[in-house]
């Protein structure tokens, strides 16, 4: 793989703002809202992944990149929570957002590869699993800090140390050829990116200030 003059990546937009203040929304809206956001991010960071080079083949190794990014993005979710919510608005969220995105994994993992091995035997369909790896991973991520040169109105901005991990863990699912550049790939450009994109949308999120609403087009006869 050559990394030599990669293309500018795509841009990764997305729809963050309530036509109505968030205020009127509860914790579990707001987690929904969030958990489709950080899917569609996740989605975009798989595709300018590819479009780098990197060889993410559909089926398990889409999934096992998808889960290891949404592992990570909701990580970022609930510390940006701990600075913007209450207490116990942030332990309604950060549960309802991680379900969110399990039952996104289930239908789609469920649809495209069926039911998991050993699901039968109490090991637990593709959402349990999803749970069950944020909660371990979750511990491990809570090692790593925020970047102590960020931009403190930004709340939450991981460290290197924090994206280093994410590399680590997105490593061994890809090809042999391209393991050497994910973590300078995912450390420079994808993984920043990506959190520029959820704390944006937490930030719209949370802000109280109703979005305007578009104005009919109007015709005169």
């Amino acid at each position: 793989m050559s990394m030599s003059n990669p293309a500018p990546p795509p841009n990764i937009r997305v729809k963050s703002r309530w036509f109505k203040a968030p205020t009127d929304k509860t914790p579990e809206e707001q987690a929904s809202a969030v958990g489709f956001i950080a899917w569609r991010v996740a989605q975009q960071m798989l595709k300018r992944m590819r479009s780098a080079g990197f060889d993410i083949d559909p089926g398990p190794a889409y999934f096992g990149f998808m889960r290891e990014v949404l592992v990570f993005l909701l990580v970022v979710a609930d510390r940006l929570a701990f600075d913007a919510f209450e207490p116990e608005v942030r332990q309604r969220f950060t549960p309802a957002l991680v379900l969110r995105v399990a039952d996104f994994l289930q239908d789609n993992e469920g649809d495209l590869l069926g039911p998991p091995e050993g699901e039968g035997d109490g090991q637990g369909n593709w959402a349990d699993r999803f749970i069950d790896q944020f909660n371990v991973l979750q511990g491990h991520y809570a090692e790593f800090g925020a970047d102590p040169d960020s931009d403190t109105a930004e709340g939450f901005v991981p460290d290197f140390a924090f994206y280093r991990y994410l590399g680590h863990r997105i490593e061994p699912g890809l090809p042999e050829k391209d393991r050497r550049w994910v973590i300078d790939q995912v450390m420079a450009i994808e993984a920043p990116d990506a959190v520029a994109l959820v704390t944006s949308a937490m930030r719209d999120l949370h802000d109280p200030t109703p979005r305007a609403k578009r104005r009919s087009s109007m015709t005169g006869e």
